[in-house]
């Protein structure tokens, strides 16, 4: 039996460009209930397929500098491998992206356990986070390009977080070559909240090789330093004379494994790179290029923080697309956020929501090729 795919096309297009598309197609079932996927197609031929369980983008065709599609996402055939067994490969993250220590903060004098699913620690929303709940999906045409809109209500007292959490997500795979990711958040009581997308991004293409010869410049002066369980010590340290001063261009692979104390408890990059910038205003916080394809990455984010992961956990037993066995470092990660742990550290930019106030942050990863 065939799949029913549905099919959305915008109403408008020009003898120079494709005509962009939406198409929509069963993607399996979650504890009985069904998942679908949306496959984004803008007006240039790239495209983004997004499944509403946790808001992951499964693949993401991009071109090179010769202009062949590649996909340059890790990530699954089906939704039972998300299901089983996955880094968050492609996911929105929620409620708190990154760690919280010990999975406990305090707010307006109450104290609040969160479920603890990384050693001592809470990572990434706890055990059942928003990249593993099913989202309310309504695809759409926007001036910019195809779009997805998600939305989720995520209930008080889930995973130990305090309020009511109205959450919308809006992919938008624009007419440049953008993947956007725009949230927005609101709540009936304080509470913290840090949202971020954690693609796993190889621009050769995925399933074709590392990622150390990838070329990353990141404009940040400091880094927050982290503990053995890779929480923040609370210091801004600079990154001058560190295998983490990305001011220049410098291939992943040049110093990953650096005889330097932080790169050692990685192992390899895993941390937050700090921008000096009111927070809200929408930087550039990172470049990539893959030398060999000639594709060019930016990040730009209103967030004050980036995470830097190099891939360092994959060891090869988790099988991709086409059956490609990811190993180390065949992906890399870069997560704007608020700092991990904000909530126990008062000198961080603050997390904290409260009723009548909107969260809101802008993610863009921009594509083109040199």
């Amino acid at each position: 039996m065939k799949s029913l795919v549905l099919l959305f096309l915008a109403t408008a297009t020009t003898a120079f460009t494709a005509q962009p598309k939406i198409e929509m197609s069963p993607f399996g079932a979650v504890k009985g209930h069904p998942v679908s996927l949306f496959q984004l197609t803008n007006e240039k031929g790239a495209k983004a397929s997004i499944t509403n369980y946790g808001g992951i983008v499964t693949q993401l065709l991009i071109p090179d500098r010769n202009g062949k599609l590649d996909d340059v996402v890790l990530g699954f055939d089906t939704v039972n491998a998300y299901v089983k067994k996955t880094p968050y490969f492609g996911a929105l993250i929620g409620r708190y992206g990154n760690r919280i220590a010990k999975g406990q903060f305090e707010l307006d004098g109450k104290k609040y356990q969160l479920s603890v699913n990384d050693g001592p620690n809470s990572l990434h929303g706890g055990k059942l986070g928003f990249d593993k709940v099913i989202w309310n999906a309504r695809p759409f045409f926007s001036k910019d390009g195809p779009a997805l809109e998600l939305t989720y209500l995520s209930r008080d007292g889930e995973e130990g977080y305090p309020g009511n959490l109205s959450v919308t997500a809006i992919y938008t795979l624009t007419n440049n070559n953008e993947l956007k990711v725009t949230f927005k958040a609101t709540t009936d009581k304080p509470t913290v909240v840090n949202l971020t997308h954690h693609s796993y991004f190889n621009l050769a293409g995925q399933g074709k090789g590392d990622i150390l010869g990838h070329v990353v410049t990141i404009p940040a002066d400091r880094f927050t330093p982290v503990d053995a369980t890779l929480i923040p010590t609370g210091e801004l340290r600079s990154v001058a004379g560190t295998p983490f001063d990305f001011r220049k261009p410098h291939a992943i692979g040049e110093r990953v494994t650096a005889n330097d104390a932080q790169i050692k408890l990685g192992p390899g990059y895993d941390h937050n790179w700090v921008f000096r910038k009111p927070v809200g205003k929408l930087t550039k916080q990172a470049r990539v290029v893959e030398p060999k394809t000639g594709r060019v990455m930016e990040v730009l984010s209103t967030e004050p923080g980036m995470q830097f992961y190099s891939g360092n956990f994959l060891d090869g037993t988790l099988k991709g697309k086409g059956g490609v066995a990811y190993g180390l470092r065949t992906g890399f990660c870069m997560e704007p956020q608020h700092f991990p742990d904000s909530p126990n550290h008062p000198t961080f930019p603050s997390t904290v929501l409260l009723p009548g106030k909107t969260y809101e942050n802008t993610i863009i990863y921009r594509f083109s090729a040199e």
